[in-house]
């Protein structure tokens, strides 16, 4: 492994460390909240407000970390499977000449289908 693979995988796990650090504090300090609230002036809700907020910055902490669920991460990898897949493309449409992409041959079924329907004498 080199040198500089292990400082980038030292440096994730410390950025996850980081994370879970502040989700725990989050979590500890929104129960303080709560009990704060409750004992101070019961009734008179008010705990949410800092807990949402602190909330939206521990998501945007956790998007930061881990990446939003489902997107793949944009690295040089995932650029360089999308170059692949678009020279397929072109290749695939210079290949086919009158069929620019895929989804116009698609669509181009569809209104035979639907031309089939009815007949000319039919139509106003």
């Amino acid at each position: 492994m080199s040198h500089q693979k292990y400082k980038e995988a030292k440096k994730r796990v410390k950025t996850k460390k980081e994370f879970y650090e502040h989700i725990t504090v989050y979590a500890v300090m929104s129960v303080f909240f709560f009990m704060l609230n409750a004992l101070t002036s019961f009734g008179d809700w008010w705990f949410y407000w800092p807990i949402l907020g602190w909330g939206i910055g521990v998501l945007f902490h956790y998007f930061e970390v881990f990446g939003f669920p489902g997107i793949p991460e944009m690295s040089k990898e995932w650029e360089e499977r999308q170059i692949q897949q678009e020279l397929k493309k072109l290749e695939k449409r210079n290949s086919s000449p009158g069929l620019e992409d895929d989804f116009d041959e698609l669509e181009l079924r569809e209104i035979r289908k639907e031309k089939n329907k009815w007949q000319d004498d039919e139509l106003v």
